[in-house]
């Protein structure tokens, strides 16, 4: 399948000039993940709202950092192995009701809550606003992981009370980073998929103070997020400003050759299969831990998928690769005698396209086809045409593989969906 507008399958091809009407040719992602660093964290539990792709507004409770407004997910921590952390948490929900507030942490051992009053699994934050519950604790293993309300949770997750946790191992490098301490995880680029979704009737009964008719029972969901945001809203820029309460983007970007670290989230209550086209991701690491027979032997039990089966709770480290890798074709268009470019897959150097394409009137043109086949080259194209591909890149759509959670309250397309942009080499990513 030639990726020159984007790799896909069946009826999805047909909506990619749809898809990316909506989006904005200058709102790539960066290649490092959001996050707050340090040893010190103040949460603060708010009700605030967020926009669903499609325009609708959806109320929500979120963790603010500090004083700040509520935002989801919650603010995403990256801390270091064996460095102790300190996060205080207030909660000023009051609306519809005051509710009780709590942090838990799973994967994180001997955690300590004071302040508060007791609760089912922790120390709970009252909603007065002031009282602060202190939770401590030492992250031991390096990885990905997450957190979340511990009180009344079917609800407190389902409203927006979740966020991430990415634990950097003793002694990283940022010049030459891994996720774990081997080399089996290095990689060249990282990005988030905090994966959640959204029941509509129960964010409208919370909203309109109709608590005694909240059931999480009937569950329904029809809204998907990746990092708090529906597509293609995830493929703007991280802080937008007209999206005040969903800071965090997902639109992972890449050159041939490099390896790029997925950290995957199962932040909701369903599960989310995550599809990656372009190639398969090799899963390294479920719930913080190496997939390794031994201690020190690397990810030696490694899997290799087309689909990542994101279950509610878990957290997944995946390596996605992508060379062009027998295609049968050169990307670049190069002469059988010119040079190759860096970590070009050489069986295919200098082999010609193998089709000839229509003329530009029998052609229908996608708003990211950069009017040649060849990555790095742009041609001719019709008045008005294209336009969103700034760098002659390819376009892999990356979703859950469940594809009804593609959608916006029913509007295709949406939801739990990307892009992937494959980059041609020398171009920039941040």
């Amino acid at each position: 399948m030639i990726p020159r507008l984007v790799a896909h399958i069946g009826r999805l091809s047909v909506v990619v000039t749809m898809f990316f009407s909506f989006s904005v040719a200058s709102a790539y992602a960066g290649a490092e993940i959001d996050g707050l660093t340090g040893t010190d964290f103040t949460f603060t539990a708010k009700a605030d709202c967020v926009s669903g792709a499609d325009g609708l507004s959806l109320f929500i409770w979120g963790f603010a950092n500090g004083d700040g407004r509520a935002q989801y997910p919650g603010p995403t921590l990256i801390l270091e192995e064996d460095i102790p952390v300190t996060i205080h948490l207030k909660n000023e929900i009051s609306w519809p009701e005051p509710v009780p507030v709590s942090l838990v942490f799973p994967g994180q051992m001997d955690v300590t809550a004071t302040g508060g009053d007791p609760g089912l699994l922790t120390r709970e934050a009252p909603p007065d606003g002031t009282t602060v519950v202190t939770y401590t604790f030492t992250p031991t293993e390096p990885g990905t992981y997450h957190y979340h309300s511990g009180t009344r949770p079917d609800l407190q997750i389902e409203m927006g009370l979740v966020g991430a946790i990415i634990v950097r191992p003793t002694g990283f490098d940022p010049g030459s980073p891994r996720a774990y301490a081997h080399a089996d995880s290095a990689y060249d680029h990282e990005y988030l998929f905090l994966l959640t979704e959204m029941d509509y009737n129960i964010h409208r009964l919370v909203e309109f103070g109709r608590m005694d008719e909240v059931d999480t029972t009937t569950f329904f969901p029809v809204y998907w997020f990746i990092n708090g945001r529906n597509a293609p809203d995830t493929m703007l820029m991280a802080g937008i400003p007209w999206l005040p309460t969903q800071p965090y983007n997902c639109m992972p970007r890449m050159h041939p050759g490099e390896k790029l670290l997925m950290r995957i989230i199962g932040a909701g209550r369903d599960a989310h299969p995550f599809h990656p086209h372009g190639n398969n991701a090799r899963i390294i690491a479920k719930d913080g831990r190496l997939l390794q027979s031994t201690p020190g032997a690397g990810a030696d039990l490694a899997i290799s998928d087309f689909t990542l089966a994101s279950v509610p709770g878990q957290t997944i480290d995946a390596i996605f690769e992508w060379t062009g890798a027998a295609l049968g074709w050169d990307i670049y268009g190069h002469a059988p005698g010119d040079d190759p470019e860096p970590n070009e897959y050489m069986p295919d150097h200098g082999k010609a396209f193998p089709v000839v394409l229509p003329g530009q009137q029998e052609l229908t043109f996608g708003a990211a086809y950069s009017g040649s086949p060849f990555l790095g080259v742009f041609g001719d194209m019709g008045p008005g045409e294209g336009g969103l591909n700034a760098n002659a890149g390819y376009f892999y759509m990356w979703h859950s593989h469940n594809e009804k959670e593609m959608v916006n309250n029913d509007i295709f397309p949406g939801g739990m969906m990307t892009m992937l942009i494959i980059e041609p080499p020398g171009v920039p990513i941040p």
